[in-house]
């Protein structure tokens, strides 16, 4: 599988996602999977001057996510689809099978959620979509920096 990271961040693209994740990883790709950054081609810019130029910046919306996942999955460079909340990676598991482990790497405070890591804020909802991916066999697990312990699901539910 080329994809090696499926990860949740609301910060999107970001020193963290493309130093701490990419550089281990070597990434030739990085697919950012939101709708609303798709349609702005003045917010993909923005996005894209953070990345080094050897590693191309895809921007899907959902739909073209699960349409291309398999030709992302198939391209021989290692690779990193993230997505800023958990409703978009869990539509994606739900139409592509291949998911099988999401990265939790920083939901941050907002009203309505509540600290359960200090980089990962809840609400009662996204906890429950949580735990549905992780029923359906999907291996949840956060962690902000590749050198940290991931923390399974049980331990921040």
């Amino acid at each position: 599988m080329s994809i090696k990271l499926f990860r949740i961040d609301d910060r999107l693209i970001h020193g963290q996602v493309v130093v701490g994740w990419g550089q281990p990883l070597h990434v030739g790709f990085i697919v950012l999977v939101d709708d609303a950054v798709r349609a702005s081609p003045v917010e993909q810019e923005l996005y894209r001057m953070g990345v080094p130029p050897h590693i191309d910046v895809i921007f899907a919306s959902l739909a073209e996510a699960v349409a291309q996942l398999p030709e992302w999955d198939a391209d021989p460079r290692p690779g990193i689809v993230l997505a800023g909340d958990i409703a978009t990676l869990a539509a994606l598991t739900e139409n592509c099978h291949r998911v099988t482990r999401i990265n939790v790497g920083g939901i941050h405070a907002r009203p309505g959620r509540s600290e359960r890591l200090r980089f990962v804020f809840l609400s009662d909802a996204e906890v429950e979509q949580l735990q549905r991916l992780a029923a359906r066999g999907v291996e949840v697990t956060a962690q902000d920096v590749p050198t940290a312990r991931p923390v399974p699901l049980a331990e921040f539910t």
